[in-house]
């Protein structure tokens, strides 16, 4: 697998993937697992309002809330994301905290957070592979303690490895070479 950048970064970044395949026999450890969600507490957030929440389960010490966050993913996800070790959701309040006003950078503010904590778990050998695919009904339905939370992505965590379990077409997704758009591409305009 070819992990090329066009210009020196930290090494931590460009190590950083989103494996489909998981060692569904290596737990992750709750110490290592809480250090993930504190390096999302400390993203950077419009007026620190931090809107984002998660409903996080380690499969081995509380399998019926991380099989509920399995019905949550979408058929497609689920087919792979079934052997990861940890399930999370990812919500945000749509609304600031203190004024009540819709908040249009939540879900920009969820995705720093997300990222922050998928640093962290490189830093410690795991792996993130964050989802689009969810099932926004079905999440609301099943915890109705979120309220007026808007359900946005899912995270399956642990550490990447060979898994026999996996169709083949999936598995084979990890071999791909990783991809990224030139810094051409991205900047529109640029004065670097």
């Amino acid at each position: 697998m070819k992990n090329l950048s066009e210009h020196s970064i930290q090494p931590l970044l460009q190590a950083r993937w989103s494996p489909y395949a998981f060692d569904s026999g290596k737990t992750v450890d709750a110490e290592d697992l809480s250090s993930l969600f504190e390096a999302a507490r400390w993203a950077m957030s419009a007026y620190n309002d931090q809107p984002w929440r998660y409903i996080v389960a380690n499969r081995k010490t509380d399998s019926v809330l991380w099989e509920k966050i399995l019905a949550s993913l979408v058929e497609g996800n689920r087919s792979w994301a079934q052997y990861a070790p940890v399930l999370a959701l990812g919500l945000v309040s749509p609304e600031f905290e203190k004024t009540g006003k819709p908040n249009a950078t939540a879900m920009h503010d969820l995705g720093a957070a997300s990222a922050f904590l998928t640093i962290e778990a490189t830093a410690r050998g795991l792996a993130v592979h964050q989802m689009s695919g969810i099932l926004p009904d079905v999440i609301r339905t099943t915890f109705p303690a979120a309220g007026s939370l808007q359900p946005v992505t899912a995270l399956a965590i642990g550490y990447a490895g060979a898994n026999g379990e996996l169709d083949e077409d999936i598995a084979m997704r990890d071999k791909r070479d990783r991809i990224r758009k030139p810094l051409s591409e991205i900047l529109i305009h640029s004065s670097l």
